[in-house]
């Protein structure tokens, strides 16, 4: 089951027949029943944890709503000395009961996703001290979406906790909100401020939407079956069989699997954001040109959007404003100065948020190396951003000229192959070894490069194809609206680029014999 999949090729226009015909109040409904019919199909009797899920944030909701108007009513005819204390009572309930929720979906979340991982160290352990004890686990399939649903959750009740918004008291709303099919299996991670009030309007769908959502959902398909899966066989014979190719044809094996991984998720993105559109929902974007970024830092503003403002709201900013930490920086200001002293603090909570990344990204080492990688990139930058402003002044190196900015692109370019590479790698070590040889070996082959299962034309395509994703990128980069422009020149001239597209989709996607698709990555975290 993927977004790709012929069932959700088939399914969507169908959908979108029956919502049509229906009435108004009808269609959030129908929208519902076809989240849970998806969520059926791909995890069968697991959608009894989205259903639990969505009655537990529901209670726990209207539990935080209740407090709130509990406070209301208990501070409105009392002295103004006593209403601090009632605030301050009734606030400590309210966490107690965001804290037990939190817990409890966490608690979930971890039986189903890293149990398995934890035993296997605590077994590691046992047999380095020769204790005689082996736990003994089963692994559990996780339901469908568990990760970014989980999210969606604490996301919610923190926000009712914080005063964003109030508690959603219609089951029917929140149960669309949570389960909404085409952001289950991989996001983006919306919030309720998102698509709350969208999803239960019922508009009928109109000219713009579902030409503009057909036109995301094309571009997507695009990103997946022309480079993805054309890109999936060579990259899958490099990181195999390593040991058996030159430095240089790894390192391109560290590229191509950047840029699939990049065009299966951004791809997936694309369909997802465009399926909504159609039925007139807007969804947050999870990616803006993240190869285009000043840094590791300004990447991860990119990459995965909607999962890094997660983590920077509700664990960077809670953990950096808590007292503990505002109170270790008052003290470290006081020794390292205004720039280093938060510095200190800063790093404390950097490091939570990269180990949760990688955590959620998998239950395994590479996962949490992969996480720590990035927190050592983006503290490095941050305690030498100074040292380089310092310097570049004194070389008289204009940051913002354009050999500068190359420059940088591709020093960005070189730490995202290298994490990208430990990511995919199977292990740490080999991960390393890798890169060992990159270095110690870095020679091409053609000849090695006509053994990784595609030929030289599928290379040519490949070669056009990334260039029109390059384009493409750089025009949005510089706020060109690409679809709007196209959509504005005359008829003949945009539905022969319409059709162009359609047409290379088909005849150059890597389909049948001799490929092999990319599994919906992200799907599995």
């Amino acid at each position: 089951m993927s977004y790709f999949s012929p069932f959700y090729l088939v399914m969507v226009p169908l959908l979108m027949a029956i919502y049509q015909l229906a009435s108004r109040k009808a269609r959030p409904v129908i929208l519902l029943l076809a989240s849970y019919m998806f969520i059926w199909f791909a995890s069968n009797r697991l959608i009894i944890y989205i259903l639990l899920a969505t009655l537990g944030i529901h209670y726990f909701g209207m539990w935080l709503d209740d407090l709130e108007k509990e406070k209301k009513a208990a501070i409105k005819d009392v002295e103004r000395s006593e209403r601090k204390l009632i605030k301050a009572s009734f606030k400590k309930k309210e966490w107690h009961v965001l804290i037990f929720a939190i817990v409890l979906f966490v608690i979930v979340l971890f039986a189903f996703k890293y149990v398995g991982f934890f035993v296997s160290i605590l077994n590691d352990i046992f047999a380095l001290t020769s204790a005689p004890v082996f736990i003994k686990y089963q692994r559990i399939i996780a339901p469908i979406g568990i990760s970014y649903y989980t999210l969606q959750c604490i996301a919610y009740l923190s926000d009712i906790y914080l005063g964003k918004i109030q508690a959603e008291r219609n089951l029917f709303k929140l149960a669309l909100y949570l389960a909404f099919f085409p952001c289950i299996m991989e996001g983006p991670i919306v919030r309720a401020t998102d698509t709350l009030g969208q999803l239960t309007n019922g508009e009928p769908l109109n000219y713009h939407n579902v030409t503009f959502g057909i036109q995301r959902m094309g571009w997507g398909l695009f990103k997946k079956y022309v480079i993805a899966d054309r890109l999936n066989i060579p990259v899958t014979l490099i990181f195999t069989n390593y040991a058996h190719y030159h430095g240089g044809t790894l390192f391109l094996g560290m590229i191509g699997y950047t840029m699939l991984l990049y065009c299966e998720f951004s791809g997936t993105m694309d369909v997802v954001i465009g399926t909504a559109q159609i039925f007139n929902i807007t969804l947050p974007e999870n990616f803006r040109q993240p190869f285009f970024a000043k840094n590791v830092s300004d990447f991860w503003t990119r990459w995965h959007i909607t999962l890094g403002a997660f983590f920077r709201d509700y664990i960077y900013y809670p953990m950096s404003l808590s007292k503990p930490l505002k109170a270790l920086t008052k003290k470290t200001r006081a020794k390292l100065g205004n720039h280093y002293g938060p510095l200190v603090t800063g790093a404390i909570a950097l490091f939570v948020v990269w180990f949760c990344n990688g955590l959620w990204h998998g239950a395994g080492w590479t996962y949490l190396f992969y996480g720590m990688y990035h927190f050592f990139f983006i503290l490095s930058e941050s305690l030498t951003e100074q040292l380089v402003v310092n310097g570049c002044e004194k070389l008289h190196i204009n940051r913002e000229s354009k050999p500068y900015r190359i420059f940088q692109s591709f020093k960005l370019c070189i730490f995202i192959f290298v994490g990208e590479m430990f990511f995919r790698a199977p292990t740490v070590s080999q991960g390393f070894a890798m890169l060992s040889k990159t270095l110690r070996d870095f020679t091409f082959s053609g000849k090695e490069l006509l053994k990784l299962g595609i030929d030289k034309y599928d290379y040519g395509i490949l070669i056009i194809a990334l260039i029109i994703l390059f384009a493409i990128s750089m025009l949005k980069e510089k706020k060109i609206n690409v679809r709007e422009t196209i959509a504005a020149k005359p008829i003949v001239l945009r539905w022969s680029i319409y059709y162009a597209f359609i047409i290379a989709v088909l005849i150059f996607g890597a389909y049948g014999v001799g490929y092999l698709p990319v599994a919906p990555i992200y799907a599995d975290f």
